[in-house]
């Protein structure tokens, strides 16, 4: 039950990224004598994490990371050796041999780890964008991948084959996808696909679409947030894109980062239960019938919710925000908040993973801090 998303506005926010070489930027900086172990990655953002057995995969905004956690050995990929984009927003596994990258402008490519070859594939193999946010393998064998032009379905997996390959947008789905924008997929506990979009919550069952908007319960009133707000810059200001949103959802009088509909972030629970994660108006719950919306009055640390992260182990979801990392636990109440002063590289955190040995790796901008016995701490 793992996903974390990245929004291409956080660059607004927190200032543009100015990379460092490959041999002074990447991994490890440790101590190895706390619980708390950073390992730096120069100004960027760690978008996304992938615990793979003894590797950790670390995708940054200048390339990916292979980090060996037995030997301490790590390997840099990016333009120049593989990849077509340097921002990686997504890693997961294909399946044994190939590992699946998603990245900023550079479309989605498998690295096949026992040969070296890249398999690429962009707007000519039928991607909808070469901006891709995420990749799902659901059970029944099909591919989903979102991109920043929609959806796109292949089916039974048959990544070479055409025919297989499909595009879903709000125009040939008459509107039940929300907003062409897809940050996150997820499959629901009875077969079905949920997607995050900038413009709501929807889902795809039955070969029908479904979707929530802020009209529905999404998200919190602006009223009840206007003062817990982080951010003062507002994205429309520096965006056509983000300003041609606010006017569709009738936010022009809003000028600061405030969406309700816009959702950064998703799981899916274990039970069914959909959390999303919004642009600045907290965090939403939703059990298939109704929304529960939680913000900073509930106890989070920021109404901006970047990170969703599902602990088995604790049966609680992790909640990365600018404001640090919290642990929600089943009474929805917020157990801990974990930020710099306690040991993560920095409070802004975008990505995490757990591995096989129950180690947290959190992604942060500038950095990956790994805990062990997280949750004593």
């Amino acid at each position: 039950m793992k996903r974390a998303l990245v929004s291409h506005c956080i660059g607004l926010l927190i200032g543009s990224l100015t990379l460092l070489p490959a041999q002074a930027a990447d991994m490890p900086a440790k101590d190895p004598s706390s619980k708390f172990v950073r390992y730096a990655v120069g100004e960027r953002n760690v978008k996304d994490i992938f615990a793979d057995g003894k590797i950790i995969w670390v995708g940054t905004s200048g390339g990916l990371v292979r980090y060996d956690t037995e030997t301490d050995e790590y390997r840099h990929y990016d333009v120049r050796n593989g990849l077509l984009a340097n921002g990686v927003f997504h890693v997961s596994r294909l399946n044994k041999e190939k590992l699946v990258v998603g990245t900023y402008g550079g479309g989605l490519t498998l690295l096949d780890e026992n040969t070296g070859h890249w398999q690429r594939y962009n707007v000519p193999e039928g991607l909808g964008d070469p901006f891709v946010y995420d990749f799902l393998k659901m059970s029944n064998g099909d591919l989903w991948i979102a991109t920043w032009t929609g959806a796109n379905r292949i089916k039974k997996g048959q990544m070479d084959n055409p025919d297989a390959w499909e595009v879903f947008t709000v125009a040939n789905t008459q509107g039940g996808l929300p907003n062409d924008w897809v940050y996150g997929l997820a499959e629901g506990k009875n077969g079905e696909v949920w997607f995050a979009t900038e413009g709501g919550l929807a889902r795809f069952k039955d070969e029908t679409w479904t979707h929530w908007t802020h009209a529905d319960g999404l998200g919190a009133n602006y009223d009840d947030v206007k003062e817990e707000t982080s951010f003062g810059t507002d994205p429309a200001a520096y965006s056509r894109h983000h300003a041609k949103q606010k006017m569709e959802q009738g936010l022009q009088g809003v000028n600061t980062a405030y969406n309700p509909n816009y959702i950064v972030s998703m799981t899916v629970a274990d039970n069914g239960d959909v959390w999303v994660g919004t642009w600045g108006a907290g965090l939403s719950h939703f059990d298939g019938n109704k929304f529960e919306v939680l913000t900073k009055k509930d106890g989070l640390p920021s109404n901006h919710v970047f990170m969703l992260h599902g602990d088995k182990g604790s049966d609680g979801i992790w909640l990365g925000t600018n404001m640090g990392l919290s642990l929600l636990g089943k009474d929805n109440k917020v157990i801990k908040t974990l930020n710099r002063e306690d040991g993560l590289v920095a409070d802004t955190v975008f990505s995490m993973d757990i591995d096989n040995q129950g180690e947290y790796w959190i992604g942060s901008y500038g950095g990956v801090t790994r805990i062990k016995a997280a949750k004593d701490q």
